[in-house]
């Protein structure tokens, strides 16, 4: 039975529920625990990627570069990985990366728009890094078109194409479905890998069920500490693999120690699956949606989860946030509407 390669992603995916506030002196606590524990890959950048300090996606407490060095410096024997979201993060970015120590780069986008991908797959190549895909909303397309878009991404020169669950909305069987149809349409030499968020609480579920389907690579976050409802909490998923006989190498009570010494007093919160992070999973939207769409729920006098279960039929993605201010204008005019014949049937 296969013994998936595990990447832990609590340098990067925690950065978003951390407010991209880690200190040096904090990752390199993180990486060097991860490091003694055996993790092969160790994942660092902001929760949007390289180059996504900014206005938009929140500023990191420090520059990003500073903390890629001090996770080298402190996880000597793991792989360090950087993500890179096209349209952010540039070749310049890259470039850097490498040159502070990064062995892995993971370039991310939609789950229809692996084309945008290419020039960054042979920077990758050029620069020597292993080249991941990471096609994240995997849940809005059908597996045979997942698939479709994972070829693109080896035909790049993708090492491995991950099937991301951004919003937490599949189910074990939709995971295994979108996994075996990625292992059908790459080649041989080509990993499929499964990244996955606990906000319908089926991140460890599902990432079991994406390692019986033939899923190589898997992602956990220390704690769980992850956006939205957090990732597939790494020791936990590391007891897991090793309990079902698919052990990832790794040392479990190692890796129990820094959830619980390390990372757990830095957490201003415990991520978990509140009614906020179920919802984006049961509306299958992303996390950036919420915060709008309860601001706008409060001005019009709507309920936010309607917002975002309408967002969510309208296969809304990031960038298109400015939908929810016109969902919401609608709801409030069709609810003034059924409020205004009610009125009038009154007696009738």
């Amino acid at each position: 039975m296969n013994a998936p390669r595990l990447t832990d992603t609590t340098l990067r995916d925690g950065s978003h529920p951390m407010r991209h506030q880690f200190t040096p002196e904090q990752v390199a606590r993180v990486a060097g625990a991860l490091n003694a524990a055996g993790v092969p890959v160790i994942e660092v950048a902001h929760g949007d990627g390289l180059a996504g300090s900014s206005l938009q996606y929140g500023f990191s407490a420090h520059d990003e570069l500073e903390l890629i060095s001090a996770a080298r410096d402190a996880a000597p024997d793991a792989d360090l990985a950087v993500l890179l979201i096209p349209g952010i993060g540039t070749e310049r970015e890259l470039r850097a990366a490498a040159e502070r120590g990064a062995d892995v780069v993971r370039i991310a986008t939609h789950s229809t728009e692996a084309d945008i991908s290419q020039q960054h797959f042979a920077i990758a190549r050029e620069l020597g890094l292993e080249p991941i895909g990471f096609l994240m909303m995997a849940h809005m397309q059908e597996p045979e078109a997942l698939a479709g878009q994972a070829a693109l991404m080896a035909g790049y020169g993708a090492a491995c194409v991950y099937v991301v669950d951004s919003a937490g909305a599949l189910l074990p069987a939709g995971v295994q479905a979108r996994v075996r149809a990625l292992r059908g349409a790459l080649g041989a030499g080509v990993d499929v890998g499964f990244h996955g968020h606990d906000n319908m609480g089926l991140a460890i579920g599902n990432t079991l069920a994406a390692v019986e389907a033939g899923a190589a690579r898997v992602d956990g976050c220390l704690r769980g500490l992850g956006a939205g409802a957090g990732n597939a909490p790494t020791e936990v998923l590391a007891a897991v693999l090793e309990r079902a006989g698919r052990a990832a190498g790794v040392d479990v009570f190692a890796l129990m120690d820094a959830a619980e010494h390390v990372v757990a007093p830095m957490m201003a919160f415990q991520p978990m699956a509140d009614r906020a992070s179920l919802t984006i999973g049961y509306a299958g939207v992303y996390s950036t949606f919420l915060l709008h769409a309860n601001r706008l729920a409060e001005r019009f006098g709507l309920d936010a989860r309607d917002i975002l279960v309408e967002l969510g039929r309208r296969k809304a993605v990031a960038g298109q946030e400015d939908w929810v201010l016109d969902v919401a204008v609608e709801l409030a005019g069709q609810a003034a509407g059924a409020a205004s014949d009610d009125t009038t049937g009154v007696g009738v």
